[in-house]
């Protein structure tokens, strides 16, 4: 064989086998295009989730929800708005947010002229609604609360009653969806392993707060817990926590910051001494050790974590959000988790509580109105409401005063959920300071506390200058109403 004949026949080969390898990719492909059109073909078609219809679809309804601190609570209201689809036939966008990030996001949302249809946001409540009402940027959702007006105790009325700067009165503008109140929740079983227990805490205002330092200084001393802290207080400007806690406050030291007719009294020297004074009782725990070193940082979440990792002995908390989490878990639910109202007030009488009233409202841009309109109306029946609610788990409490009868909330065997509906049917309580005037509301959003907190614990000034600063930040915001 030449040298010419075999270079010939390695040439064809060499052509035989790339035409073979060519051949077998193209089978592949062809097999593999063919596999993927019958699975096509013949999977049945998943049922669409009410929270993945496109956002771009002019039909469908937007809805904006905290997203809850347990599944149940997703659930809960995923399975509300499942309710409602099916009974009208609409489509919902359900979109989930941290109660930290949703105020902003819906501020940016109508500045860009695209809000959803309606929203429900843990703290805009308080630092949010009252201020959209006042710029004209809610509906008014007077036919949702007429019809169902006798169901709600005046309170809750009083707290959707806003004024609208626009239109020069005052109007519906939110429709109550549950209540809560701040309750103090601790370790029973580490009280336990230090040689203590709940009947050794004091009732009084002093002793009951000397009583945490001293569980702290306990338990690492005995090595029982060597990096426990006694006092999960919130202190950040991120964390409407702080300013929720700090208001209370400022309430047992009998601080009145407005009027009944929302004037303000925050020049008065009474009550800038006692805002000093207030200040400086809360700052301490910090200083003195008895607080996280990361609380300056804290979002809404941040001390619920810190307990239920058993970072702090105790922790306030403004929902059952807590007790909420361990639910699953009896024996800690039960027995472990203790809660707490809180002591009476520095001069000796009980303690007079701040409601939250979680609302949802609808946005004055809402693509959406009618049915916007008619799933809130669902919302505030009895039936629906009240099976929501238990659905959630019960980290919040309902308003609507027909729920109360329902033997889930006059359980006496449940620690948590009973001492709270006691709080709020039989305690003293009030609303927060926006209700008088809109413009604290902003007071609250600017989280004017949170910021005074740091300015003494970070930059380390006197309260009495912190106290100045801030009175003069808050006169500035009266200014501008």
């Amino acid at each position: 064989m030449t040298f010419k004949t075999k270079a010939s026949q390695i040439a064809k080969g060499s052509q035989n086998w790339a035409q073979y390898h060519y051949y077998r990719r193209y089978v592949f492909i062809v097999l593999t295009l063919s596999l993927i059109i019958i699975a096509c073909t013949n999977t049945p078609k998943l049922k669409q989730s009410s929270v993945t219809h496109s956002p771009t679809d002019n039909r469908v309804l937007k809805i904006w929800w905290d997203k809850g601190f347990t599944v149940d609570e997703d659930e809960a209201i995923q399975q509300l708005v499942s309710n409602w689809e099916k009974q009208t036939g609409n489509q919902v966008k359900l979109s989930f947010y941290m109660g930290d990030e949703l105020p902003q996001k819906a501020r940016r949302a109508i500045q860009t002229g695209n809000p959803p249809d309606i929203m429900m946001s843990y703290g805009a409540e308080r630092a949010l609604n009252p201020h959209l009402a006042w710029e004209d940027k809610l509906a008014d959702v007077t036919d949702v609360i007429e019809p169902v007006k006798n169901l709600y105790p005046e309170y809750a009325l009083q707290a959707v009653n806003y004024y609208n700067n626009a239109a020069k009165k005052r109007s519906y503008y939110a429709v109550p969806i549950n209540q809560a109140t701040v309750h103090i929740f601790y370790w029973r079983d580490l009280l336990k392993q230090i040689g203590r227990s709940e009947s050794d805490i004091p009732k009084d205002w002093d002793g009951f707060w000397q009583f945490w330092k001293q569980v702290q200084n306990d338990a690492r001393a005995k090595q029982q817990k060597p990096n426990i802290y006694g006092l999960g207080f919130p202190f950040s400007t991120g964390a409407s926590d702080t300013y929720i806690f700090f208001e209370h406050i400022l309430e047992a030291y009998d601080v009145q910051i407005l009027d009944s007719e929302g004037k303000l009294l925050i020049d008065e020297p009474k009550v800038r001494q006692k805002i000093v004074q207030a200040l400086d009782w809360y700052t301490k725990f910090y200083q003195q050790g008895y607080v996280p070193p990361d609380a300056l940082n804290w979002l809404n979440p941040d001390n619920n974590r810190s307990l239920l990792n058993r970072v702090v002995m105790m922790t306030p908390n403004n929902t059952l959000s807590i007790p909420c989490s361990v639910r699953q878990d009896p024996d800690t639910y039960r027995h472990k988790l203790g809660i707490l109202k809180f002591p009476n007030k520095p001069n000796g009488k009980p303690m007079r509580y701040l409601l939250t009233l979680r609302q949802a409202v609808l946005f004055a841009d809402s693509q959406q109105q009618k049915k916007a309109l008619d799933f809130l109306a669902y919302l505030t029946q009895s039936q629906v409401i009240g099976k929501y609610l238990k659905a959630a788990g019960g980290c919040n409490l309902p308003i609507i005063k027909t729920l109360w009868q329902d033997p889930f909330w006059k359980n006496l065997a449940d620690p948590h959920v009973s001492t709270a509906v006691k709080t709020v049917t039989e305690g003293s309580t009030r609303l927060f300071y926006y209700v008088q005037n809109p413009a604290y509301s902003v007071v609250l959003e600017e989280n004017i506390w949170g910021k005074t907190l740091n300015r003494i614990i970070v930059d380390k000034i006197s309260s009495e200058q912190a106290t100045d600063e801030a009175i003069k930040q808050i006169k500035q915001i009266f200014a501008q109403w």
